[in-house]
């Protein structure tokens, strides 16, 4: 009979897979001994692989390539980094090694695009593409980027107060974009996107405050819908409508050459995770050409701005299983040594899956569990609704320490949990390693930051002034 874990996984998956093989009975994670990362940190770490950042991104590139070949597109391809996703250094001086450009959200972006230009890591070549409601301070920022000479800067207009407010700030000539108010799903709890302009105001505020404006020229046009880039009717209807209003303004608008399709590519949240990336990619350049020659217009330059396909899979967490209880005849709480709610916040937010998986004991026999995290509060936990079904891991020995590994966690976990801050409970963060591969293609981990401690916090509370 088959009741090993390995057994388990391999009888329900397609296992080893790219990114995980199996090494006697530990897990490894694009070849990185896990084991090995415990016995050198400890346990709970979180731990971003910086390569598989840069090899989403040129996955990406290429299939965009491959499908402007294909269709014999003249427009060109832009890939743009969400960097909201994660602002860390790390990550955004990974994605600017691959060519890329920068999408913005907010003021604080802004002096973070100033610091990477300061250390060579963005010119005035590198687009700047700014959305996001924009008040004062992001306004004052956007037009001091744009008045140093950064003419690669796009504020996307997300409402019709914006362009006044940025004309009076910027000195001379500057472009612009505008953001589509997408109509959302039907099971959203609101008809239309509260970001952007709506489809049918578009033409006439292009009309009132763009045709005669000789210090704007509108370049951009912004599509972006919450469930992302998938394979539905919802999504090719919405695009489809967003390509008319492009049509009809590139008629109106010479100036008018570029259409932004927003991020939404999804990333791996299971071993059983399918998704046809190049066939999405080459349906929406097709969809783009036809509709364009269709309306007899050039077609646009595409812009992307993918931001957890660019970093969520470069990230995961591991923790040590501290103790079971049996709370009744059929449910094992397994408690782990941190909290979900304060490391991987979007499992007790949003009910978001990532690949679970034992890090050690693969030939130990399995049982069903519950995790529970460490905070005094009954929504932190991880089960069959956050998991893609029921969880199994190897049984719990108290003499044989067992380790389990969440993965694909590296985009929003550390900035919603607020990284180096107060944490619920006070549950501390745990250490942060930075992993990499020299010019040998050797692994290499550096400590990027420690587990929090009780000074930490109580600093933050404000326990050590002098009242």
């Amino acid at each position: 009979m088959n009741t090993k874990y390995s057994d388990l996984i391999d009888q329900t998956y397609y296992f080893p897979q790219e990114e995980f093989s199996l090494e006697g009975t530990q897990l490894k994670f694009h070849d990185i001994d896990l084991m090995k990362l415990v016995e050198q940190y400890g346990a709970p770490l979180k731990f971003t692989y910086l390569p598989k950042i840069s090899q989403n991104i040129n996955r990406a590139k290429g299939w965009f390539q491959a499908a402007l070949e294909k269709h014999d597109y003249k427009g060109s391809y832009n890939y743009c980094y969400c960097t909201k996703s994660s602002h860390f250094e790390h990550v955004l001086k990974e994605a600017l090694r691959n060519d890329i450009h920068i999408e913005t959200s907010s003021a604080f972006d802004i002096n973070i695009v100033e610091k990477l230009k300061a250390a060579g890591k963005i010119s005035n070549d590198h687009w700047v593409i700014c959305n996001g409601f924009k008040r004062d301070q992001y306004v004052e920022n956007i037009s001091r980027l744009i008045n140093s000479g950064h003419k690669k800067c796009i504020p996307v207009i997300d409402n019709y107060e914006e362009l006044d407010l940025l004309s009076e700030k910027v000195d001379g000539k500057f472009q612009v974009g505008i953001r589509i108010a997408s109509e959302e799903e039907p099971k959203f709890e609101f008809y239309t996107s509260r970001l952007g302009i709506g489809y049918q105001n578009i033409v006439p505020f292009f009309h009132k405050q763009l045709k005669d404006n000789d210090q704007v020229d509108l370049k951009m046009l912004h599509f972006f819908i919450n469930t992302g880039i998938r394979d539905t009717a919802y999504y090719w209807n919405e695009l489809n409508k967003c390509l008319k209003v492009y049509t009809n303004l590139k008629k109106l608008c010479p100036s008018l050459d570029s259409l932004n399709i927003g991020g939404g590519f999804p990333i791996k949240n299971s071993l059983a995770f399918d998704y046809d990336y190049a066939y999405m990619v080459d349906e929406i350049i097709n969809q783009i050409k036809l509709t364009c020659e269709e309306a007899g217009v050039d077609v646009p330059n595409i812009f992307t701005e993918f931001g957890s396909f660019t970093v969520g899979e470069s990230g995961g967490a591991i923790y040590e299983v501290l103790y079971q209880k049996q709370q009744n005849d059929r449910e094992k709480w397994n408690m782990i040594n941190s909290s979900f709610i304060t490391t991987l916040p979007d499992t007790w937010a949003i009910s978001k899956k990532f690949v679970m998986l034992a890090v050690n004991r693969w030939n130990d026999e399995y049982e069903r569990v519950l995790l529970g995290g460490l905070t005094c509060d009954s929504d932190d936990y991880y089960n069959s609704e956050q998991h893609t079904n029921a969880i199994y891991l190897p049984k719990f020995k108290k003499e044989k320490p067992l380790y389990i590994g969440f993965f694909n966690t590296g985009a929003y976990q550390d900035t919603i949990g607020g990284f180096g801050g107060l944490q619920h409970c006070l549950i501390p963060q745990p250490k942060h390693i930075l992993i990499d591969r020299d010019e040998d293609d050797t692994i290499t981990t550096k400590l990027f930051s420690e587990q929090q401690n009780s000074e930490d916090m109580l600093s933050i509370l404000g326990y050590d002034r002098n009242n």
